[in-house]
């Protein structure tokens, strides 16, 4: 295969991977060629997500946080309005069909906040898939609501106690389960990271995001926008908007990472805009990632499960090579200020994940003219994170009613 073929994106990408995956890899390759060229499959998929979810989901205009900002007129696409509640679902659906089309019987996945695996569980309970998720023990005790659900819907939740016990060592299980379940399982695998087709596949399915959104804003804005913000962990979400949007010269495209407790302190997520990110092979690809000098990947930390990944897609290292894509970063303190913003001002409760995009449209959209358009992918809702969030605001009352549950709880009641 040549470099087009295989998967690169400039000099990322590439198929990465031990002997025991190739026969795995190459069948998915093929099958995925397939439904690429197949009108009928889109067709199918669109339907679904017509019928099962919530496509296409709303664009909200957020007409009191634009006038408390003073600057740019801030539009909202509304992912967390999906079944499942983030933009995941998209993705997992895609995937089922393309299971059912393989003929395959057992789907795993990865999962760091959850929402991946919540979505990959309730795509095989309706598929009648058997279904098993592999979840980093630290992100198991952060993220228990969504563990309660995956487990309701069938699936059985594998705990990671390997490595640092969050997200890059579920995707590790997950390959080694693969490596040896092909004939009957296929790896549903969660963001536009990994050994190609992934990277582009998942892109693929994403993208209806960004269809979707151009046309909404053309409606109700009359014009492009000029800004859009989206989170960056894996990519998926920010891929999906802003490949409506590649080709226009005057929007500006800009992705956020989680900057944690802060860039120089070495405790955050961010791979292209700190001195941390350096070019490296992993988990199946060529990207960015965050590591030492020597090769030695480096511990992450972000508030939020899903950003809390030692790379980032290597569609997203390639755009920001080329400078299509602005990268920057918000801290968890304004995440957590992001988050108690947009819910006073639009009722709107985004997920940790997303709350990074609005962080950084917050910082940004006073300076903007007030005939400008901003557009804010919000890529899940943030009743999973409410633990997270109530510890983060102090939050007496909730921490009271925590100990009365588990005083209850141990009491027998």
């Amino acid at each position: 295969m040549d470099n087009a073929q295989r998967g690169y994106f400039g000099q990322f990408g590439g198929m990465y991977i031990p002997e025991v995956l190739h026969t795995n890899i190459e069948e998915l390759i093929r099958h995925y060629k397939a439904v690429r060229a197949d009108p009928s499959f889109w067709a199918e998929y669109k339907a679904l997500m017509s019928s099962y979810s919530c496509r296409p989901t709303p664009l909200t205009y957020a007409e009191n946080l634009s006038k408390h900002l003073g600057g740019a007129q801030i539009y909202i696409k509304r992912e967390d309005l999906n079944h499942t509640g983030a933009h995941k679902a998209n993705n997992v659906m895609g995937q089922g069909l393309l299971t059912k089309r393989m003929g395959k019987k057992r789907v795993i996945a990865e999962t760091g906040a959850g929402q991946h695996g919540v979505a990959t569980a309730t795509m095989a309970a309706k598929f009648g898939f058997e279904c098993e998720i592999y979840m980093g023990e630290t992100d198991v005790k952060r993220q228990r609501p969504n563990v309660f659900w995956m487990e309701r819907l069938g699936a059985k939740v594998n705990v990671v106690r390997d490595g640092t016990k969050c997200l890059k060592d579920a995707i590790n299980a997950a390959f080694r389960d693969w490596s040896y379940s092909m004939d009957t399982t296929h790896y549903v695998l969660g963001t536009a990271c990994g050994p190609y087709p992934f990277p582009e596949m998942v892109a693929w399915f994403q993208s209806i995001i960004g269809t979707e959104a151009r046309e909404q804003i053309l409606k109700a804005a009359g014009k492009l926008p000029n800004y859009i913000y989206a989170c960056v962990g894996g990519g998926s979400n920010s891929l999906g908007i802003f490949s409506g949007f590649f080709d226009d010269k005057g929007v500006e495209l800009i992705g956020v990472e989680a900057g944690g407790k802060g860039l120089d302190t070495g405790k955050h997520a961010a791979r292209l805009v700190s001195k941390e990110g350096q070019i490296g092979v992993a988990q199946g690809m060529k990207t960015v990632f965050v590591q030492e000098n020597e090769g030695q990947m480096h511990e992450t930390h972000s508030i939020s499960a899903g950003l809390d990944y030692i790379g980032v897609s290597p569609i997203l290292a390639d755009l920001h090579e080329k400078k299509k894509v602005r990268f920057e970063a918000a801290t968890d303190d304004e995440v957590v200020e992001a988050v108690r913003l947009v819910i006073r001002k639009e009722g709107i409760i985004p997920a940790l994940e997303s709350a990074h995009a609005f962080a950084q449209a917050i910082k940004e959209a006073p300076k903007m003219k007030k005939d400008e358009i901003l557009l804010v992918n919000q890529s899940g809702r943030g009743d999973k994170d409410i633990f997270i969030i109530a510890d983060a605001l102090k939050d007496e009352e909730w921490e009271k009613f925590i100990i009365e549950k588990a005083e209850a709880y141990r009491a027998g009641r």
